[in-house]
């Protein structure tokens, strides 16, 4: 297939575009910064870009991973997440329905992050009894923040157009999969990899596996119509841990992965005190076929094989996020 992949210059789009390509597809990548996987400078909010990007190079499909994300709203405008988030995608899905077009399926990367609510967000910190479990039923959806806001109203869109022309359209709802720490890091005394390994656990994935859960969708989206999954790691929690997931996380952990504690205290390492929500991405594994490589297990193995030194612990990501529209995270 001739796929264009939005976003092809940031986090996503740079891991996203060879693994396409080692597929057998051809790929077109489209981003305002340029790099060595985008092939056309341009953006989304260009409407008349976009309509001659698939007429000129007979696009089968697209894959919308570009987007402004969390961190760009220290500074950017409410009004930009409209144009590029909201408009952006419109103009992307009303070009693929288009007459003449060859647009036969449509991938769009949204964010679980649209899910958590403020008071989700507040977490322990507002006296909540219990961990909140994420899963596509979850309703109503109250995002927090403009991100957010524009993230589920792209969606809202993508219902609509595939729904009113039939485009086989699947909305990825994509865990934490950013190299840089979180935006609340500064309140837990962990190091970066620390950190992202117990994320694992409940509300992360690497950039790999997020590489092929698109890859996957694009091969499904045929089959299934339109529908949205949550793409995380595998949890080995069930909704039965969640009380004790608040107050007691550490605990939790050991009933599932005894070796845990050992293994981090020769590391200098600690599990958080408490985990305040659960992304459950059971519906991905059951529908898509698709189940993330890499979980808390093993990463546990990897970490089992290093030194005790922390020091020698590769830190992922050592590149910042990247603003404009390029793919990063959620």
């Amino acid at each position: 297939m001739r796929i264009l992949v939005t976003g092809s210059s940031g986090w996503l789009g740079r891991t996203l575009v060879p693994r396409l390509a080692e597929a057998g597809h051809h790929i077109l990548g489209l981003d305002p910064l340029a790099g060595p996987t985008t092939a056309i400078v341009g953006s989304v909010v260009d409407r008349a870009l976009i309509d001659r990007v698939l007429r000129e190079h007979a696009v089968d499909a697209i894959v919308h991973a570009g987007a402004l994300h969390k961190p760009d709203i220290a500074r950017c405008p409410a009004s930009d997440f409209v144009a590029v988030n909201v408009q952006g995608t419109l103009n992307l899905l009303e070009a693929a329905v288009s007459p003449g077009s060859r647009v036969d399926r449509f991938v769009f990367t949204s964010t679980t992050s649209l899910m958590i609510s403020q008071e989700i967000r507040a977490g322990r910190r507002g006296g909540a009894e219990r961990a909140v479990w994420v899963n596509e039923e979850m309703a109503p959806l109250l995002p927090r923040n403009i991100y957010g806001v524009s993230k589920l109203s792209a969606e809202h869109l993508c219902r609509m157009i595939s729904e009113q022309h039939r485009l086989p359209l699947i909305v990825l709802r994509t865990a934490r999969f950013f190299p840089e720490q979180d935006d609340m890091a500064h309140e837990i005394a962990q190091s970066e990899p620390n950190t992202k390994a117990n994320e694992l656990l409940f509300r992360r994935a690497t950039v790999e596996d997020m590489a092929e859960a698109h890859l996957v969708a694009l091969q499904r989206a045929p089959q299934i119509g339109f529908d949205t999954y949550i793409i995380s790691a595998p949890t080995p929690f069930g909704p039965q841990d969640c009380t004790e997931l608040i107050s007691r996380a550490p605990d939790v952990v050991a009933r599932y992965f005894p070796q845990y504690r050992a293994i981090y205290r020769r590391l200098g390492w600690s599990m958080f005190d408490s985990i305040d929500r659960v992304y459950d991405a059971s519906k991905a594994a059951r529908e898509l076929g698709f189940v993330c490589r890499t979980g808390f297990a093993e990463k546990l193995a990897e970490l089992e094989a290093l030194p005790a030194t922390e020091g020698s612990i590769p830190r992922s990501g050592a590149m910042g996020a990247r603003a404009n529209e390029s793919s990063r995270s959620s």
